[in-house]
């Protein structure tokens, strides 16, 4: 039997373009080593609840993991540098075809960034590193007419990614409060550059949101990072939520299918808890819960969990891009399905369904009308009644005689005799990788090759990998390099081709910072005896004001008799 070969995957799995834009932010001559793993467009389930009396909206989900990597000089000439990771974050895509969902799972560090030694006042290139990051997949997941929206919760932990990497004494966890500062400098670069452009759109408007269960507006305008406290009419950031903004038909919906679902979110065990509260046949036909009835009363329920009320401090964030062109208004299902009396019409339409019908199957599947309100199956814009009528005006008398003549009658299946001739097996020589033969632009979302990953790989073998990750330790140094270098070589050996060549790219920093260094003289600092203060005796007269360090003679202090003790002899 042949050997089996793999297919060699398209050219530009792995981005240069991320790699030039993290270079502009980290420091100059600082190398980081970058392994960005991804997973397919994949279909999953809507994040947002089902609308009553309608279907789900067809939701697509794509997975990018990113983490950052340093080399420790060795402890000795003879040993070999060694690699240790010092970054991850994790960032689940949702795409629809009026919307695309950028949520932040998880980030954490496993504190051996100080291993670098970098100067005093550097930029954390940490910091950079997300922002980056995310400024690039908004970039390469534009498309037109579509509002785009960044979702994240900050809530503070140990550890999150790095098992162990707590008891790092170089590791600076970051409480409640810092962490949600933190997020805010790292999404501001995004809000104000409204400029933010690609080659076939660009946003006209780019607005944060900060809501912060349990804090009231002035508390909460003190996390967001403006130069003018409080923010000004024109600041990008606003205190509140934007789910009602970015909602399709926000007055026709109830609160529950305005509040998405997202994997691990405080408040998406809040929704399963109030949804439990009413029947599936009530979720049906009302969808309303009984206890909450506004989306701003859930809010002030959210002030009352646990993850929000324990003593800690949660911060829901969010960025919504707006597109320049404005969203064209949903075509209803009683303008799809209306057919018009007069022939002229129904000819026109008939025509129309018989060319559809001769497009490939694909299309009509990837085709908007689909999307929100319409099943997973291929669904026609006329009933089928009505559209057999249509058929049946259009077309000529001699094949509507034809359509009206009785069934043929059904043929026996003939008996098969003879010797039976087994099938030759046909040998496999090759393996195809289906991961990389999905359409890249659809009606739904968006795959470019520059927004990919390194290594590509499927559901089940990501969160394999990511499974993996928590299971290892990072307490020391010797564990955490140890650790390192086994993840990276488990996700090398589930590449295909030239990924496992791709995978792991080293950044040089570009970015010149000036550091502030204090300067110091080198000689030694004598005090005067103008500077020189004795502690003034008691009942002793002040000194004159006029008398100076310079005029005034130096006295000599004697003991008298009296104050001279004389040793006790034994």
């Amino acid at each position: 039997m042949a050997a089996h070969e793999r297919l060699t995957p398209k050219p530009a799995i792995a981005s240069p373009l991320l790699i030039q834009q993290l270079a502009k932010v980290l420091p100059k001559d600082v190398a980081f080593k970058l392994y960005h793993l991804s997973t397919p467009p994949t279909r999953t389930s809507a994040i947002y609840s089902t609308p009553p009396r309608g279907r789900p909206e067809r939701t697509y989900c794509e997975n990018h993991f990113l983490t950052v990597s340093i080399q420790i000089s060795p402890a000795t000439d003879e040993s070999p540098a060694k690699e240790v990771l010092i970054f991850a974050i994790e960032v689940l895509i949702y795409s629809t075809a009026h919307s695309t969902t950028f949520f932040v799972s998880k980030a954490d560090s496993t504190g051996y960034l100080h291993l670098l030694r970098l100067p005093k006042g550097t930029p954390s290139p940490l910091r950079e590193t997300s922002s980056t990051f995310l400024r690039h997949l908004i970039e390469q997941r534009q498309r037109l007419n579509t509002r785009s929206v960044i979702s994240l919760f900050a809530r503070a932990q140990d550890q999150y990614l790095f098992p162990g990497s707590i008891e790092n004494d170089g590791k600076h966890v970051l409480d409640d409060r810092g962490l949600v500062r933190w997020w805010c400098r790292v999404l501001n670069p995004l809000v104000e550059n409204v400029k933010l452009k690609s080659e076939k759109c660009s946003w006209s408007s780019i607005n944060g949101y900060l809501l912060i269960p349990g804090l009231d507006t002035y508390e909460t305008t003190s996390y967001i990072p403006s130069k003018i406290k409080p923010p000004s009419q024109d600041s990008p950031w606003t205190v509140g939520h934007p789910l009602q903004e970015i909602a399709r038909n926000p007055e026709s919906l109830p609160p529950r299918c305005l509040i998405p679902h997202y994997p691990d979110d405080p408040k998406s065990r809040f929704l399963d808890e109030l949804d439990d509260e009413i029947s599936k046949g009530e979720r049906e036909s009302v969808g309303r819960w009984k206890s909450v009835k506004t989306v701003d009363q859930f809010w002030e329920m959210m002030a009352f969990r646990q993850e929000c009320s324990a003593g800690r401090l949660v911060g829901f964030i969010w960025l919504v891009f707006n597109p320049d062109i404005p969203s064209k208004a949903p075509v209803s299902s009683d303008s799809q399905t209306t057919v018009s009396t007069d022939s002229t019409e129904i000819r026109g339409q008939s025509a129309s369904i018989s060319a559809s019908q001769t497009q490939d199957h694909s299309d009509l599947a990837l085709s908007p009308i689909t999307s929100y309100g319409a099943s997973s199956q291929i669904q026609s814009r006329i009933s089928p009644l009505k559209s057999e009528g249509a058929d049946m005006l259009s077309v000529p008398e001699e094949l509507s005689n034809l359509t009206k003549a009785p069934p043929a009658k059904k043929q026996k299946k003939k008996k098969l005799t003879g010797r039976i001739v087994p099938r030759q097996p046909r040998i496999k020589t090759k393996n195809r990788n289906y991961i990389l033969e999905r359409p890249e632009n659809t009606a739904y979302y968006r795959w470019n090759a520059e927004g990919r990953g390194q290594v590509i790989v499927e559901e089940g073998d990501y969160s394999r990998i990511t499974e993996l990750l928590l299971r290892l330790d990072f307490a020391n140094i010797e564990l955490a390099t140890s650790s390192s270098r086994r993840w990276v070589l488990e996700v090398k050996s589930s590449a295909w081709g030239e990924m496992s060549d791709a995978w792991g790219q080293t950044v040089v920093g570009t970015r010149e910072t000036q550091v502030q260094v204090a300067t110091s003289s080198t000689g030694v600092n004598t005090l005067t005896m103008g500077l020189v203060r004795k502690k003034r005796k008691a009942g002793a007269e002040p000194d004159p004001p006029a008398a100076t360090a310079s005029n005034a003679a130096p006295v000599i202090n004697v003991l008298s008799s009296g104050m001279i003790r004389k040793k006790v002899k034994s």
